[in-house]
């Protein structure tokens, strides 16, 4: 039997320990070809690759960041780099997606990641919703199965923490962190949604998958007794 004092120290301890169902947690954000005003590059691509991969007691387990060259627009916009930080150095020496997405899954398997035991976590839909499958479908890529499940942190705000947040920025704010390095610098962005993770684990919160959203209740359609 536990003493009150073990009893105690895990009772102070519960929200760094309590279970998640992923042991480690995938922080991404793609950055992409851009260019000032409403209208999108067509086709867009992805031009920085950042996975920072942590544990669910808020270790960081391992870091994959590689910059990738763009084939159809290969010349980036002055908006995109001051956006970004992207110079076009960074992405003339850098390898083409299927190259960088190969080493992906390296990384991938080098952890042992598989859909029960990692949930990737983005800021928004937009990395895994919209511009993964884009790229997929422009580079004749198949999509790993981690990208078919994802954690938006902005609904898990909503629905857990009761707050909405638009974007990183608030989200930091609301887990009274400072930001650190540079917005919309895909690396940097990574280390931060990881430090609004880090809070919500320390303070107790379950990470849940927000897409695929789960199934509505069921009903048996009896009509009543």
């Amino acid at each position: 039997m536990l003493s009150k004092c073990a009893l105690a120290a895990i009772a102070m301890s519960g929200a760094v320990h309590r279970v998640q169902q992923f042991t480690h947690f995938a922080v991404l954000d793609f950055e992409a070809t851009c260019q000032e005003g409403k209208q999108r590059i067509n086709p867009q691509e992805i031009i920085e690759f950042p996975v920072l991969l942590m544990e669910a007691d808020t270790t960081q387990v391992d870091l994959f960041h590689q910059y990738v060259r763009p084939m159809s627009h290969p010349t980036l916009t002055e908006f995109c780099t001051q956006l970004t930080g992207i110079t076009q150095d960074l992405v003339d020496q850098a390898n083409t997606i299927d190259a960088v997405y190969a080493d992906f899954l390296a990384f991938v398997e080098r952890n042992g990641l598989t859909t029960q035991n990692t949930a990737i976590v983005t800021c928004g839909d937009w990395d895994l919703l919209q511009m993964w499958p884009r790229q997929a479908a422009l580079s004749g890529l198949p999509t790993p199965p981690l990208f078919y499940q994802w954690i938006n942190l902005k609904k898990t705000f909503a629905t857990k923490e009761n707050v909405k947040v638009r974007g990183m920025m608030e989200m930091l704010s609301e887990c009274n962190l400072e930001h650190e390095g540079r917005h919309h610098s895909g690396i940097d962005d990574v280390k931060n949604i990881a430090r609004c993770v880090g809070a919500l684990l320390q303070k107790g919160t379950t990470l849940e998958l927000t897409f695929p959203p789960p199934p509505p209740p069921r009903s048996d359609g009896a009509g009543g007794v």
